[in-house]
């Protein structure tokens, strides 16, 4: 429950209001993060925050919103400056459980971040799996994540795939919803495993559309999100349903979270 200082050694600007930050244990550090899995950020005298990790090694970041006081803080900090980790929480994407199969990660808006170690750990091991897809979708140019690794994904292997609900001048990309994309994977659905994380209606229509496709629902995995507080399911804010997706989660598969992503409000 302590948090453990970490400096800030690099911050990069990924579009108006969201940062990467690359952090460094001052003394201790924190077990090194699975794909998936989040910390508990702190900003001394403000708060803390749960934030996916958006890449595990050779440095730890994490991609951060500005949406309230805290993650405005962290977006705030320069190299030099010092936050608080705990960590890590939860359970994460798991994609050695994929071995040998296609892989499709689909990502919607901020939930590209913490997807991306698991492209990378993915790529990193290319020969260890079969056809990979990554499927993006985002509000506006401006607001892709990473635009300048896509390419290279791609350029490893990875078909890429983007898509935006408004387009911009000199845009020649898809638009549309990320669903549209679902159909555009150069994946065997019947032998692949699914990887999403965006909100939560963009997630069930995906797994849907992957279904239907013939994917086996219990090898569809997404990342829920809830206000988590501990980390560690002793306050109960991150409920849903019988679950506390701190411990429990985020990820989990689709099969499982479908009816309690049904209910409104839950």
């Amino acid at each position: 429950m302590t948090p453990l200082p970490y400096r800030v050694i690099a911050k990069r600007a990924e579009t108006a209001d969201t940062v990467t930050l690359t952090l460094s244990p001052v003394s201790a550090a924190i077990p090194e993060p699975e794909p998936g899995q989040f910390t508990m950020m702190y900003a001394f005298g403000i708060g803390e925050v749960p934030i996916s990790v958006s890449r595990t090694r050779p440095v730890l970041e994490q991609t951060i919103r500005a949406v309230g006081a805290v993650t405005e803080a962290l977006c705030g900090m320069e190299a030099g400056q010092v936050i608080g980790l705990r960590g890590p929480f939860g359970i994460g994407w798991d994609i050695d459980e994929a071995r040998g199969r296609d892989l499709v990660l689909a990502a919607g808006g901020i939930g590209l971040a913490p997807l991306r170690p698991a492209v990378l750990r993915a790529l990193s091991q290319r020969d260890a799996y079969g056809r990979i897809a990554v499927l993006v979708g985002t509000r506006t140019p401006d607001d892709l994540l990473f635009e300048e690794e896509l390419g290279e994904w791609r350029a490893r292997g990875a078909q890429v795939e983007v898509t935006v609900d408004r387009p911009g001048p000199g845009w020649a990309g898809h638009v549309g919803l990320i669903t549209n994309l679902v159909g555009s994977a150069d994946v065997d659905p019947s032998e692949a495993g699914a990887y999403l994380c965006g909100p939560e209606i963009m997630m069930r229509l995906t797994a849907q559309a992957l279904v239907g496709r013939g994917m086996h629902a219990g090898r569809v995995r997404l990342s829920l999100e809830r206000n988590m507080r501990c980390g560690i399911g002793w306050c109960g804010h991150c409920q849903l349903g019988s679950l506390l997706i701190c411990r429990d989660g985020p990820v989990m598969p689709y099969e499982h979270a479908a009816a309690l992503m049904t209910v409104k409000e839950l």
